[in-house]
């Protein structure tokens, strides 16, 4: 009797290690880490609008979320507003010189010259709020000043993403000086997007396509400010047509942008 009840401890007694092995052991499986792909891009001059400057663009991607970094400088300064924009469905190129064309007697490219080469706009890179689309020219939510230090996580549609891993996918920044006198004038005559606004407020400055890249993190280290941007000049847009007045958003269509011209900013 004796022997059979020490045999029932002992079997008990067996049965009763897992229960004391560390709680890590029994532990559920740690989630998959997110797996982010990154995308570059070096944004370069589209020197038929007489700009000089560079920047450098950086994407990473998981599922519809990107992180978005942009430093840009040899833009124009002051208080000009610089639309940006991921541009996507086109060739997934940039407009060369041979493209220009004679825009109110000089040789120069409009955002409609460059529309087969980079596309439609799939992403308006703005500060805060929307970022489709519609908020295409929203100029009191994007940078300005002669150089930008851009950082935000915004959700893109399926179809910039696609764009993205397919290589079609491009950063413009908007905005020339095309005679040197730091703003943004009538030279080269108005707007193929709206003919109250003048054509270098719309122009192409910078330009560049996306690749899949190694780097996990933009060159020189530009910081991440979160659902924001930094950049120089005053962040306002009450200089982005010579003479006052300035351009707001209030829809968009296929192919079009729609402004109106106002002479407060209310936002």
């Amino acid at each position: 009797m004796h022997s059979i009840h020490a045999r029932v401890l002992t079997a008990m007694a067996v049965a009763a290690v897992p229960l004391a092995l560390p709680a890590a052991a029994w532990a559920a499986p740690a989630e998959p880490a997110v797996a982010w792909t990154p995308y570059q891009a070096t944004l370069n001059p589209v020197t038929a609008n007489h700009v000089t400057g560079s920047g450098k663009a950086m994407i990473q991607l998981s599922g519809n979320t990107a992180k978005i970094t942009v430093t840009a400088s040899g833009l124009v300064g002051g208080a000009s507003p610089h639309a940006m924009h991921i541009h996507v469905d086109g060739a997934g190129a940039c407009p060369t010189p041979s493209e220009a064309k004679s825009h109110n007697g000089h040789s120069s490219t409009n955002v409609a010259d460059a529309m087969k080469d980079y596309g439609m706009i799939g992403t308006s890179l703005t500060t805060s709020g929307d970022s489709t689309a519609k908020s295409a020219l929203a100029v009191t939510r994007f940078p300005a000043g002669s150089s930008v230090n851009y950082s935000r996580t915004i959700e893109v549609s399926d179809d910039v993403a696609a764009n993205l891993k397919s290589g079609k996918a491009v950063l413009v920044v908007h905005g020339i000086d095309y005679n040197s006198n730091g703003k943004y004038d009538n030279v080269l005559g108005a707007s193929e997007l709206d003919k109250t606004l003048p054509a270098e407020a719309t122009d192409p400055a910078l330009c560049g396509a996306f690749t899949a890249s190694q780097m996990t993190s933009m060159p020189n280290g530009a910081a991440d400010t979160g659902d924001g941007a930094t950049q120089g000049g005053s962040g306002t847009d009450n200089g982005m047509i010579a003479g006052g007045g300035a351009a707001v958003l209030i829809g968009v269509g296929a192919g079009t942008w729609a402004l109106r011209r106002r002479s407060s900013v209310t936002r």
